[in-house]
């Protein structure tokens, strides 16, 4: 089923739907058009959410980035280049992290989010260094990257539709084509990548995990239970949890090696994860809710944190606090025990 490319665009469908749409005669391609400045940055649709430090990034639909040095109570909208929807950030640093959407657009920061400068489009994407993805051009729904990972200020990937996958060891000054170094021979969606563990993995459509083999030369399909699409990954040590499609989730004790179904309690499709401060894994669903394990992903449990709207991302604001963002913008709620 290919209805999901993931939270993000979902939610960045819904309120572009919402709007008019502009007359063909003014039509700007959004890769030549910067993120235009909104007074209700904050309350705008955004798709994913990031910390390093005290430092919160958020983004969002048309280049929308956000960061905050507060926990979140106050946020402040940063200069983008680009007015393509962004689906995913991530920091490894308080000054360095990534970004990257649609229009296979990879945007770098170095000053924690402040501004951002384009590394990548789908412009480029079919001339070297990045290689041709997809002979002889790459479209512009199959340019949609979905979710980016770094190790470091210089080794990442990035993946997204259509079996998207993409690798820099240079800090994404160049890319490199790795779509054919994936076992998913159906080109399948992949919304999720991360390093958990040591163990570099990603998730995708109709349950697909990969793991990135010992000789960090292909990403490997692993036995998972059947079930529907992943969209998002979390953990921390040797435990990895997978979540997605209708409160699916199976959780790994061994980096990756075997998986079990984990009762979530919800039909809502899982669509953000994180590893909490005090040891603690939270996820968050489409509808708003806030699901907590105590006991490494084994259980979840949901976590009373008042009325609010559907979420795409999360992350720690601090021990005692989560930021949701979603098609209403950043959420705040305290964060309590189980």
């Amino acid at each position: 089923m290919r209805w999901w490319f993931g939270s993000a665009a979902s939610l960045v469908a819904a309120a572009l739907a919402a709007a008019p749409a502009p007359a063909a005669d003014r039509f700007v391609d959004p890769l030549d058009l910067p993120a235009g400045t909104d007074a209700r940055a904050s309350r705008s649709p955004l798709t994913a959410v990031a910390a390093a430090g005290t430092r919160l990034v958020a983004v969002g639909q048309r280049g929308l980035a956000l960061w905050s040095d507060d926990g979140g109570e106050r946020w402040t909208q940063a200069a983008v280049p680009v007015g393509s929807d962004l689906t995913a950030v991530q920091l490894v640093s308080t000054e360095r992290g990534w970004a990257v959407g649609h229009d296979g657009v990879v945007l770098a920061t170095a000053d924690g989010g402040r501004s951002w400068s384009r590394q990548l489009d789908r412009r480029r994407l079919g001339a070297p260094p990045a290689g041709p993805v997809r002979p002889p051009s790459v479209g512009e729904v199959e340019a949609s990257l979905l979710d980016t990972w770094f190790d470091d200020e210089r080794r990442g990937f990035a993946v997204g539709a259509f079996g998207l996958v993409l690798r820099t060891e240079d800090g994404g000054r160049t890319w490199l084509a790795w779509s054919d170094r994936a076992d998913n021979p159906r080109a399948l969606h992949l919304y999720a990548v991360r390093r958990i563990g040591g163990e570099l993995l990603v998730a995708g459509e109709q349950g697909l995990l990969l793991r990135l083999d010992p000789g960090g030369r292909r990403l490997a399909a692993l036995h998972v239970p059947p079930g529907g699409s992943l969209f998002g990954l979390t953990g921390r040590g040797r435990t990895v949890v997978a979540f997605g499609l209708a409160g699916r989730a199976v959780r790994s004790g061994d980096g990756g090696a075997t998986w079990l179904p984990v009762a979530t309690g919800v039909e809502e499709t899982l669509t953000g994860g994180a590893a909490l401060p005090d040891g603690r894994l939270a996820l968050v669903t489409a509808a708003g809710q806030v699901l907590v394990s105590g006991d490494d992903g084994r259980s979840f449990g949901p976590m009373a944190v008042g009325r609010g709207g559907p979420a795409a991302g999360v992350a720690a604001a601090g021990p005692g606090a989560l930021v949701l963002v979603g098609s209403g913008g950043v959420r705040r709620v305290a964060l309590g025990r189980e």
